[in-house]
Protein backbone atom coordinates (compact mmCIF):
# COMPACT_ATOMS: atom_id res chain seq x y z
CA UNK A 1 0.00 0.00 0.00
CA UNK A 2 1.41 3.27 -1.11
CA UNK A 3 1.85 5.65 2.00
CA UNK A 4 -0.45 8.42 0.89
CA UNK A 5 -3.26 5.67 1.65
CA UNK A 6 -2.40 4.68 4.82
CA UNK A 7 -4.39 6.80 7.45
CA UNK A 8 -3.24 5.90 11.09
CA UNK A 9 -5.57 4.26 13.96
CA UNK A 10 -6.90 6.90 16.49
CA UNK A 11 -3.62 5.50 19.26
CA UNK A 12 -1.40 5.34 16.34
CA UNK A 13 -2.52 9.12 15.56
CA UNK A 14 -1.84 10.42 19.04
CA UNK A 15 1.21 9.59 19.40
CA UNK A 16 2.44 10.48 16.08
CA UNK A 17 0.87 13.97 17.21
CA UNK A 18 2.50 14.08 20.52
CA UNK A 19 6.00 13.25 19.27
CA UNK A 20 6.97 16.61 18.41
CA UNK A 21 5.80 17.98 21.32
CA UNK A 22 8.06 15.29 23.57
CA UNK A 23 11.01 15.52 21.36
CA UNK A 24 11.09 19.13 21.79
CA UNK A 25 10.71 18.80 25.25
CA UNK A 26 13.71 16.52 25.34
CA UNK A 27 15.28 18.24 23.73
CA UNK A 28 15.27 21.56 25.54
CA UNK A 29 15.89 19.20 28.85
CA UNK A 30 19.10 18.05 27.57
CA UNK A 31 19.92 21.71 26.38
CA UNK A 32 19.58 23.28 29.80
CA UNK A 33 21.76 20.20 31.14
CA UNK A 34 24.62 20.79 28.89
CA UNK A 35 24.66 24.42 29.88
CA UNK A 36 23.89 24.36 33.70
CA UNK A 37 26.82 21.70 33.28
CA UNK A 38 28.88 23.93 32.17
CA UNK A 39 27.60 27.24 33.79
CA UNK A 40 25.48 26.23 37.12
CA UNK A 41 24.42 30.34 37.02
CA UNK A 42 23.18 29.83 33.22
CA UNK A 43 19.85 31.81 33.63
CA UNK A 44 19.41 31.24 29.65
CA UNK A 45 17.37 27.75 30.11
CA UNK A 46 16.53 27.41 33.32
CA UNK A 47 15.80 23.35 34.38
CA UNK A 48 12.09 22.70 34.09
CA UNK A 49 11.58 22.02 37.79
CA UNK A 50 12.90 26.13 38.05
CA UNK A 51 10.02 26.89 35.68
CA UNK A 52 7.96 24.98 37.10
CA UNK A 53 8.21 26.16 40.84
CA UNK A 54 8.21 30.04 39.22
CA UNK A 55 5.36 28.68 37.32
CA UNK A 56 3.36 28.13 40.86
CA UNK A 57 4.33 31.08 42.51
CA UNK A 58 3.43 33.52 39.60
CA UNK A 59 -0.15 31.50 39.56
CA UNK A 60 -0.85 31.53 43.25
CA UNK A 61 1.72 34.23 45.38
CA UNK A 62 0.47 37.82 45.33
CA UNK A 63 2.92 40.46 44.45
CA UNK A 64 4.63 42.05 47.55
CA UNK A 65 4.11 45.59 46.00
CA UNK A 66 0.85 45.68 44.72
CA UNK A 67 -0.60 42.87 46.73
CA UNK A 68 -2.13 40.95 42.81
CA UNK A 69 -1.56 37.92 41.95
CA UNK A 70 0.56 38.65 38.60
CA UNK A 71 -0.48 35.95 36.06
CA UNK A 72 -4.00 36.64 36.87
CA UNK A 73 -3.91 40.11 37.02
CA UNK A 74 -1.84 39.84 33.75
CA UNK A 75 -3.93 37.34 32.34
CA UNK A 76 -7.26 39.38 32.66
CA UNK A 77 -5.84 42.41 31.48
CA UNK A 78 -4.90 40.90 27.80
CA UNK A 79 -8.03 39.09 27.37
CA UNK A 80 -10.36 41.81 27.62
CA UNK A 81 -8.03 43.65 25.32
CA UNK A 82 -8.32 41.03 23.00
CA UNK A 83 -12.32 40.25 23.31
CA UNK A 84 -13.21 43.62 22.98
CA UNK A 85 -10.68 44.34 19.70
CA UNK A 86 -11.88 41.16 18.61
CA UNK A 87 -15.53 42.01 19.03
CA UNK A 88 -15.07 45.52 16.80
CA UNK A 89 -13.00 43.47 14.25
CA UNK A 90 -16.04 40.92 13.44
CA UNK A 91 -18.65 43.16 13.69
CA UNK A 92 -16.81 45.31 11.42
CA UNK A 93 -15.59 42.42 9.23
CA UNK A 94 -19.69 41.34 8.75
CA UNK A 95 -21.18 44.61 8.59
CA UNK A 96 -18.77 45.58 5.82
CA UNK A 97 -17.85 42.71 4.02
CA UNK A 98 -22.13 42.00 3.76
CA UNK A 99 -22.28 45.03 1.99
CA UNK A 100 -19.58 44.83 0.10
CA UNK A 101 -20.14 41.66 -1.19
CA UNK A 102 -24.27 42.90 -2.25
CA UNK A 103 -24.54 46.28 -3.12
CA UNK A 104 -22.95 47.20 -6.40
CA UNK A 105 -22.68 50.71 -4.81
CA UNK A 106 -20.45 50.49 -1.63
CA UNK A 107 -18.59 47.79 -3.58
CA UNK A 108 -17.22 50.09 -6.28
CA UNK A 109 -16.65 52.80 -3.21
CA UNK A 110 -15.47 50.81 -0.55
CA UNK A 111 -13.67 47.83 -1.78
CA UNK A 112 -10.83 49.66 -3.37
CA UNK A 113 -10.28 51.76 0.23
CA UNK A 114 -10.28 48.53 2.17
CA UNK A 115 -7.30 46.78 -0.05
CA UNK A 116 -5.54 49.48 -0.07
CA UNK A 117 -6.20 49.63 4.01
CA UNK A 118 -5.25 45.57 4.37
CA UNK A 119 -1.88 46.30 3.41
CA UNK A 120 -0.58 48.65 5.93
CA UNK A 121 1.36 46.89 8.49
CA UNK A 122 -0.60 47.72 11.58
CA UNK A 123 2.85 47.89 13.95
CA UNK A 124 3.56 50.81 11.52
CA UNK A 125 0.79 53.36 12.74
CA UNK A 126 1.06 52.16 16.29
CA UNK A 127 2.69 55.30 17.25
CA UNK A 128 0.14 57.38 15.71
CA UNK A 129 -2.63 55.42 17.77
CA UNK A 130 -0.42 56.23 20.80
CA UNK A 131 -0.36 60.11 19.89
CA UNK A 132 -4.23 60.11 18.73
CA UNK A 133 -5.77 58.12 21.85
CA UNK A 134 -2.87 57.96 24.26
CA UNK A 135 -1.54 55.20 25.54
CA UNK A 136 -4.90 53.65 27.77
CA UNK A 137 -6.56 51.14 26.67
CA UNK A 138 -8.23 52.38 23.12
CA UNK A 139 -4.76 52.48 21.82
CA UNK A 140 -4.26 48.99 22.41
CA UNK A 141 -7.71 47.81 21.24
CA UNK A 142 -7.42 49.87 17.99
CA UNK A 143 -4.26 48.85 16.62
CA UNK A 144 -6.05 44.69 17.21
CA UNK A 145 -9.37 46.17 15.31
CA UNK A 146 -7.24 48.22 12.67
CA UNK A 147 -5.05 44.57 12.38
CA UNK A 148 -7.33 42.02 11.67
CA UNK A 149 -10.52 43.90 10.56
CA UNK A 150 -9.82 45.09 7.17
CA UNK A 151 -9.03 40.99 6.06
CA UNK A 152 -12.21 39.94 7.93
CA UNK A 153 -14.21 42.48 5.65
CA UNK A 154 -12.19 41.54 2.21
CA UNK A 155 -13.16 37.60 3.68
CA UNK A 156 -16.64 38.27 4.35
CA UNK A 157 -16.92 39.91 1.28
CA UNK A 158 -15.55 37.26 -1.25
CA UNK A 159 -17.59 34.84 0.71
CA UNK A 160 -20.85 37.14 0.20
CA UNK A 161 -20.01 37.64 -3.69
CA UNK A 162 -19.66 34.06 -3.83
CA UNK A 163 -23.52 33.25 -3.13
CA UNK A 164 -25.08 31.73 -5.97
CA UNK A 165 -26.79 34.14 -8.45
CA UNK A 166 -29.97 32.13 -8.40
CA UNK A 167 -30.60 32.50 -4.93
CA UNK A 168 -30.42 36.12 -5.12
CA UNK A 169 -33.03 36.15 -7.90
CA UNK A 170 -35.27 33.91 -6.61
CA UNK A 171 -35.36 36.25 -3.13
CA UNK A 172 -35.97 38.89 -5.17
CA UNK A 173 -38.46 37.51 -7.46
CA UNK A 174 -40.71 36.07 -4.20
CA UNK A 175 -40.24 40.19 -3.71
CA UNK A 176 -37.45 40.41 -0.85
CA UNK A 177 -36.09 43.57 -0.05
CA UNK A 178 -32.67 44.26 0.53
CA UNK A 179 -32.80 43.89 3.97
CA UNK A 180 -34.04 40.64 3.95
CA UNK A 181 -31.93 39.02 1.02
CA UNK A 182 -28.92 40.41 3.56
CA UNK A 183 -30.35 39.14 6.68
CA UNK A 184 -32.21 36.16 5.43
CA UNK A 185 -29.99 34.95 2.47
CA UNK A 186 -26.56 36.22 2.90
CA UNK A 187 -26.25 36.25 6.52
CA UNK A 188 -26.52 32.33 6.99
CA UNK A 189 -24.37 31.56 4.54
CA UNK A 190 -21.27 34.06 5.10
CA UNK A 191 -21.84 33.55 9.35
CA UNK A 192 -19.88 30.09 9.35
CA UNK A 193 -16.85 31.97 7.17
CA UNK A 194 -16.79 34.79 9.58
CA UNK A 195 -16.04 32.17 12.81
CA UNK A 196 -13.32 30.42 10.60
CA UNK A 197 -11.78 34.04 9.47
CA UNK A 198 -12.01 35.30 13.14
CA UNK A 199 -9.85 31.87 14.13
CA UNK A 200 -6.94 32.68 11.56
CA UNK A 201 -6.61 36.07 12.47
CA UNK A 202 -6.38 35.13 16.47
CA UNK A 203 -2.11 34.75 15.53
CA UNK A 204 -1.89 38.36 14.25
CA UNK A 205 -4.07 39.05 17.07
CA UNK A 206 -1.98 38.46 19.56
CA UNK A 207 0.97 39.66 18.41
CA UNK A 208 -0.41 43.28 18.20
CA UNK A 209 -1.73 42.46 21.38
CA UNK A 210 1.71 41.84 22.21
CA UNK A 211 3.53 44.44 20.49
CA UNK A 212 1.05 47.13 22.07
CA UNK A 213 1.17 46.09 25.48
CA UNK A 214 5.41 46.37 25.88
CA UNK A 215 5.35 49.35 24.46
CA UNK A 216 3.25 50.88 26.32
CA UNK A 217 1.43 49.24 29.71
CA UNK A 218 1.63 48.25 33.19
CA UNK A 219 -0.27 45.37 33.30
CA UNK A 220 -0.76 42.48 30.46
CA UNK A 221 1.13 38.88 29.63
CA UNK A 222 3.24 41.13 27.08
CA UNK A 223 3.66 43.46 29.44
CA UNK A 224 5.53 41.29 31.90
CA UNK A 225 7.14 39.88 29.24
CA UNK A 226 9.09 42.68 28.40
CA UNK A 227 9.57 43.69 31.96
CA UNK A 228 11.49 40.65 33.50
CA UNK A 229 13.57 40.28 29.71
CA UNK A 230 16.08 42.73 30.97
CA UNK A 231 16.85 41.07 34.08
CA UNK A 232 16.95 37.84 32.31
CA UNK A 233 13.98 36.08 33.57
CA UNK A 234 13.72 33.31 31.07
CA UNK A 235 12.01 31.12 33.85
CA UNK A 236 9.04 34.07 34.59
CA UNK A 237 9.01 34.41 30.09
CA UNK A 238 8.96 30.82 29.65
CA UNK A 239 5.85 30.16 31.49
CA UNK A 240 4.20 33.28 30.00
CA UNK A 241 4.82 32.03 26.24
CA UNK A 242 3.39 28.28 27.26
CA UNK A 243 0.25 30.16 28.88
CA UNK A 244 -0.20 32.36 26.21
CA UNK A 245 -0.14 29.51 23.41
CA UNK A 246 -2.63 27.50 25.81
CA UNK A 247 -5.03 30.18 25.96
CA UNK A 248 -4.67 30.79 22.19
CA UNK A 249 -5.50 27.01 21.98
CA UNK A 250 -8.42 27.21 23.67
CA UNK A 251 -9.93 30.25 22.10
CA UNK A 252 -9.14 28.00 18.72
CA UNK A 253 -11.07 24.98 20.13
CA UNK A 254 -13.91 27.43 21.43
CA UNK A 255 -14.44 28.69 18.03
CA UNK A 256 -13.97 25.49 16.17
CA UNK A 257 -16.78 24.34 19.15
CA UNK A 258 -19.14 27.48 18.06
CA UNK A 259 -19.17 26.11 14.58
CA UNK A 260 -20.27 22.98 14.59
CA UNK A 261 -22.36 23.45 17.79
CA UNK A 262 -23.90 26.84 15.82
CA UNK A 263 -23.37 25.29 12.12
CA UNK A 264 -23.79 21.90 11.88
CA UNK A 265 -24.99 21.79 8.06
CA UNK A 266 -21.97 24.42 7.02
CA UNK A 267 -19.31 20.94 7.60
CA UNK A 268 -16.21 20.73 9.45
CA UNK A 269 -14.66 23.58 11.02
CA UNK A 270 -11.26 23.62 8.86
Amino acid sequence: MRWINRRPGRLVAFGLAALPFALAVLGYVIASDLRRAANPADKLLPAPAQILDTALSLATEADRRSGDVLLWLDTSASLIRLAEGALISASMGLVFGLLIGLIPGIRTTLAPFVSVISLIPPLAILPILFIVFGLGEVSKVALIAIGIAPVLIRDIAQRTAEIPEEMIVKAQTLGASTWAIITRVALPQVLPRLIGALRLSLGPAWLFLIAAEAIASTEGLGYRIFLVRRYFAMDVIIPYVIWITLLAFLMDLGLRQLHRRAFPWAGPAT
